[in-house]
């Protein structure tokens, strides 16, 4: 038997209904009632004023990047998906890389004023593993430079930041609502803002540029989402509770376990953990594979994630070197979460590394 991190796929009854619905309205796309419905019980759930439901995560980026008139170079972080800086790459923006701190993971903000010009349009920040970043001082730093602020959000579904989602901050969140996320449509995404203007915007831009009454205007693509990924997400959204229940159990698990003989991620104190990752940090590289082979002997799979660091990725390009996402990348593994492994398994994924870390000391 494998064990891996696998897609949770709800109750099939409950997801059979929203079909039925859905052959019964003979609307499968284009702002049908399931899509609208998922976003106001998100808003709900979230406890945010204005999210708007996306067919990715990537392309809630490029509209963000869009609505928001951005140019010339934008600072990030090397230590993140792919996805964050091909965006800006494919919108013709320059990333600027700041390096990450090595205990939190996220984006350090005390090097990101020595990499503002007067080409910076905006600072994308990533919560990595669902982390907030030190919000308040990257709020300060946009307020004195007249920069824009876009989160990279992918990891925040129910995530909290002084007592309110994490997910009101900044000009514009974007969540990514993909199989592999704590909280999925199969595929999709979220934008979010405070804006009831933006907001107006991006529901145009999403649909080529149509208003409500179909009049076009102004530049806009399609991205919406359909509606047999709405029920996806209205299926999932009703067992979210037991979801987060048995998650929870995961992760408390393996840090009582394996906090004495791994680097763990240092959590931001204002928030709580949403237990979509439990990532480990090991000492070197070397201890790292020799670990990976031993899950693997015993069909036990996990995630070098995120491997590599973006900054060697477009090593060719002068986007800005980063010795800490380097040497993190290099480290960091992801142990498999999911709703159906056994406390069985998890104790054997346990003592795997635990014992690959004592013979190789």
């Amino acid at each position: 038997m494998k064990i891996y991190s696998k897609v949770y796929l709800p109750n099939k009854k409950l997801y059979k209904k929203y079909v039925d619905r859905i052959y019964e309205k003979s609307w499968v796309t284009n702002n049908g009632e399931l899509k609208k419905k998922l976003e106001k019980k998100l808003e709900k759930f979230l406890s945010v004023k204005n999210l708007i439901l996306v067919s990715s995560g990537t392309i809630g980026l490029q509209i963000a990047y869009k609505v928001l008139g951005l140019s010339g170079n934008v600072i990030t972080t090397p230590f993140s998906y792919v996805a964050t800086s091909n965006t800006l790459i494919w919108d013709g923006l320059k990333p600027k890389f700041v390096d990450i701190k090595k205990d939190s993971l996220n984006i350090d903000v005390s090097k990101i004023n020595s990499k503002i010009d007067k080409k910076t349009s905006a600072i994308l920040p990533v919560h990595v593993f669902g982390n907030p970043c030190n919000i308040f001082e990257i709020n300060k730093i946009a307020k004195e430079k007249k920069l824009k602020i876009i989160y990279d959000a992918s990891h925040c579904f129910n995530t909290f930041f002084k007592g309110k989602s994490v997910l009101n901050y900044g000009d514009i969140s974007v969540m990514s609502l993909h199989a592999t996320k704590i909280f999925h449509t199969i595929e999709g995404g979220a934008i979010i803002t405070k804006s009831d203007q933006l907001a107006k915007k991006i529901r145009m831009m999403i649909n080529f540029g149509k208003d409500q009454e179909d009049n076009y205007k102004m530049l806009g693509i399609n991205a919406k989402m359909n509606e047999f990924e709405a029920a996806m997400g209205l299926s999932n959204l009703s067992e979210f509770k037991k979801i987060i229940k048995y998650r929870k159990e995961i992760w408390v698990t393996y840090k009582n376990y394996l906090a004495d003989f791994f680097q763990l991620q240092d959590l931001n104190l204002n928030s709580n953990p949403n237990y979509s990752y439990f990532p480990i940090i090991f000492k070197n590289e070397k201890k790292l594979l020799n670990a990976m082979y031993n899950l693997e002997k015993n069909n036990i799979f996990v995630r070098r994630y995120f491997y590599p660091s973006l900054d060697q990725i477009y090593a060719n390009k002068n986007y800005g070197i980063c010795p800490n996402s380097r040497e993190i990348s290099k480290k960091i593994l992801c142990l498999p979460i999911s709703n159906d492994m056994t406390k069985i398994n998890q104790l054997k994924i346990i003592e795997i590394l635990k014992l690959s870390q004592i013979k190789n000391n």
